[in-house]
């Protein structure tokens, strides 16, 4: 009986104790997370994606350095928007590009981030901001990511900062087709590489079209304009009658069996190149880092009528709440911290504050990745294998010239839908 009092006594006294520390918490504004401390050491935030960002170094190295669990979900594009913009709550973080900001901000299944709470914000260059690098720059047809980027007070995106923001802007670059210089003669950057290649009949059977309605019907439509097939009245918003059209003309190339397929992934398209399959693809420039490093010679197009640009965005979830969100926001902030632009500055990617990027680069680097110089030595990509030979100069030039001739943005039209139901009729029939 004593023992079973003092037993008593002494869990009296643990109660006591702990609701003195709940109490106490609470009174720092800490207690909505304390629960946490005795359930999880660490929190877990879930990113959805795709390959282009959700690698497996990004990930170990903000676990290490952020101290939080990481769980990457890669998928194809149309995939990751059609989750996102259905399922908010299956995942905490959403990483892609603007041109699926308009679906997911109308469907509620993100939420405003706050200026205030990203320290480097401040860093953040005029590409995002503004639209442009420099004031003669071509802001470049459709979802230009500063026209969708701030929340306005009544709702709707657009240009005009109010310190809440639909995406956290880092990860960009301007895309085109890859091509296998052993078949291909190599071409003059913005004076013979052409969209129209893509649609060259001396390639038939041997073209790879990215399969996304929002990327690849741009990559088609610049091909069919540049052969002077169909001319857009404004090809960052498609009219119906244009997208009829224009998928007439893309059907009688698929007859005539010139499309060799069509690729959901960077590593599906490098084997599309790497076994032959195609000899010209859509690309984007993280494959052809990779085949260059596999001593496949795939060069990169700078097209004569302008890149197909995009823009990475991370968006945070309308079901984030609480510890998870602050998580949330230490992320976003740790991509913008230096090493993370560095990493994706060696497969061909450009960060929004590059100046950070910059202190962990090397000299070398630096001056081919962002300032379109000759490679001063044999450059690595992030697989550790040597992507650029000494004395390779980037096609496009600098980071500053290529982001200045974007013909088109990644985009959701007015006619979004009419091109979903053109595009998989196109690529299943």
């Amino acid at each position: 009986m004593v023992r079973l009092a003092s037993m008593s006594t002494l869990n009296q006294s643990k109660r006591r104790t702990l609701k003195k520390i709940l109490l106490g918490s609470a009174a720092v504004g800490v207690y909505s997370q304390a629960p946490y401390v005795f359930a999880r050491t660490k929190p877990l935030l879930r990113i959805l994606g795709t390959h282009v960002t959700l690698q497996e170094a990004i990930r170990k190295k903000a676990m290490e350095d952020l101290g939080i669990d990481l769980a990457f979900e890669a998928k194809g594009s149309a995939a990751v928007l059609q989750k996102a913009s259905m399922f908010p709550q299956q995942f905490d973080l959403y990483e892609q590009w603007s041109n699926s900001i308009n679906v997911l901000w109308r469907s509620g299944a993100i939420q405003a981030i706050d200026t205030k709470r990203l320290t480097y914000w401040h860093e953040i260059n005029d590409l995002t901001k503004t639209g442009k690098l420099t004031t003669n720059a071509n802001l470049g047809a459709g979802d230009a990511p500063s026209k969708i980027l701030n929340i306005q007070k009544n709702g709707q995106l657009g240009a005009n900062f109010t310190g809440q923001i639909s995406f956290l802007p880092y990860v960009h670059n301007v895309d085109s087709f890859g091509y296998n210089t052993n078949v291909i003669a190599a071409g003059e950057p913005y004076k013979t590489e052409s969209w129209g290649w893509l649609l060259n009949d001396a390639y038939r059977g041997k073209v790879g079209i990215v399969n996304a309605p929002t990327i690849g019907l741009f990559d088609l439509a610049l091909a069919a304009q540049a052969k002077g097939f169909i001319e857009f009245n404004d090809i960052g918003a498609i009219s119906k009658t244009e997208l009829d059209k224009l998928f007439t003309i893309l059907g009688q190339y698929k007859r005539q069996q010139h499309f060799s397929g069509y690729w959901t992934s960077v590593p599906e398209s490098v084997q599309f190149m790497r076994s032959g399959r195609v000899v010209i693809e859509s690309m984007f420039s993280p494959a052809v880092a990779s085949l260059n490093g596999q001593n496949v010679p795939v060069r990169y197009a700078a097209p004569k009528e302008g890149y197909r640009g995009w823009h990475g965005v991370m968006c945070l979830s309308s079901a984030a709440q609480g510890r998870v969100k602050d998580a949330a926001y230490d992320y976003m902030n740790w991509w913008l911290s230096g090493w993370a632009g560095a990493f994706i500055a060696r497969q061909g990617y450009y960060i929004s504050n590059p100046q950070r990027a910059k202190l962990q680069l090397s000299p070398a680097e630096w001056k081919y990745w962002y300032l379109g110089k000759p490679a001063e030595q044999d450059l690595t990509g992030t697989d550790g294998l040597v992507s650029v030979k000494k004395n390779n100069v980037r096609t496009g030039g600098s980071y500053i010239e290529r982001l200045s001739n974007v013909a088109v943005w990644n985009t959701v039209m007015p006619t979004y839908e009419y091109s979903l139901q053109k595009w998989y009729e196109f690529i299943s029939t």
